[in-house]
């Protein structure tokens, strides 16, 4: 490739991802006309709105577009929990799955170093279905509060250790580390038949904890877990439980388009910057969906479940992430 090349063309230097966004866009085209409508996106304009800056998220850090999507949906628009749920699932299928394409057409990528992927997904998607078996009762204001501790205290503690592995490829050295990592993804399951996501998050903690992995590569693997239990999670609803109504789908060919270009968009970048800024203002946004859950309709349960909750988190990831620092500097 000439290096005078513009920058902006390197997003689309492989040919198999020009193939699948072209294809994808040519399928949205069809989709959009059959079953939608441009009233109807104008109607429902925030929804795209939305994933503009989830689906960056999704690319560009471990968090899936459903930690932008699930709360701002649940919490800020008073959409059914179950709805806002579908909804980040429904879109990360198409966002997650184009970052994921994206990063494993790269040049020079190995991807045997993606292998485990291949069997962190069937663990992950048993823990989803468990989750949508056991989980489904617990009140929505319990789920919406552990969900924005998850993503609050999980940017917080990132953000502030110094964590990162150096790691290229995952090493299960023992029968231990193995049961650790199936508990990690089934429990990670478990979040996404909850929120939507979550998934990708514990397995990127502990990719880089316990497992010492480069950050970017566990972000990529966790961006093609989160891709494929959001594709699996789709299915489950649809063919399964048959919960996934009409207007559902509209919204999704809403954001469609949006999704698919801005999530490998953020992998893109993660390539290129210092993101540290990007992460600062994931936490802002973070502090703010939190106390604008505790200031609407407040409630003690609330406040004692978001708070209660952000305390525990925030010291099982800070004390997790931390251990690879201290792990480091012993060496």
């Amino acid at each position: 490739m000439s290096t005078n090349q513009p920058e902006q063309m390197l997003f689309f230097e492989s040919r198999i991802f020009r193939s699948w966004y072209g294809a994808m866009m040519l399928l949205w085209v069809v989709l959009f006309a059959l079953f939608n409508s441009v009233s109807f996106l104008l109607d429902h304009w925030h929804y795209p709105a939305i994933m503009v800056l989830g689906a960056f998220v999704a690319g560009l850090t471990p968090e899936g577009g459903g930690a932008v999507a699930f709360p701002v949906l649940s919490v800020f628009f008073d959409i059914k929990r179950e709805m806002a749920r579908d909804f980040s699932l429904m879109i990360q299928s198409i966002g997650m799955t184009s970052a994921s394409i994206w990063i494993l057409s790269r040049k020079g990528r190995r991807l045997a170093d993606y292998a485990p992927v291949l069997w962190f997904v069937p663990i992950s998607f048993m823990g989803f279905v468990l989750g949508m078996l056991l989980l489904q009762a617990i009140p929505v204001y319990i789920i919406q509060a552990l969900f924005l501790s998850l993503i609050l205290t999980f940017a917080l503690a990132y953000i502030s250790s110094k964590h990162r592995g150096n790691r290229p490829v995952l090493a299960v050295s023992n029968t231990g580390d193995k049961m650790l990592l199936g508990g990690v993804l089934v429990a990670g399951g478990m979040c996404a038949s909850l929120f939507g996501t979550g998934a990708d998050i514990v397995l990127y903690t502990a990719l880089v904890t316990r497992f010492r992995m480069d950050e970017k590569v566990a972000t990529h693997m966790s961006i093609m877990v989160m891709a494929a239990i959001s594709i699996l999670g789709y299915a489950y609803r649809y063919f399964w439980d048959g919960d996934i109504t009409d207007y559902q789908i509209r919204t999704w060919l809403c954001a469609y388009p949006v999704v698919l270009f801005m999530a490998p968009f953020g992998s893109y970048i993660l390539q290129k910057l210092n993101v540290e800024w990007m992460l600062r203002g994931i936490v802002a946004l973070n502090i703010f969906q939190m106390a604008y859950f505790n200031l609407k309709s407040p409630t003690w349960d609330k406040f004692l479940w978001s708070t209660g909750s952000s305390i525990i988190l925030f010291a099982m990831f800070w004390l997790s992430l931390a251990h690879i620092t201290k792990q480091k500097s012993e060496r």
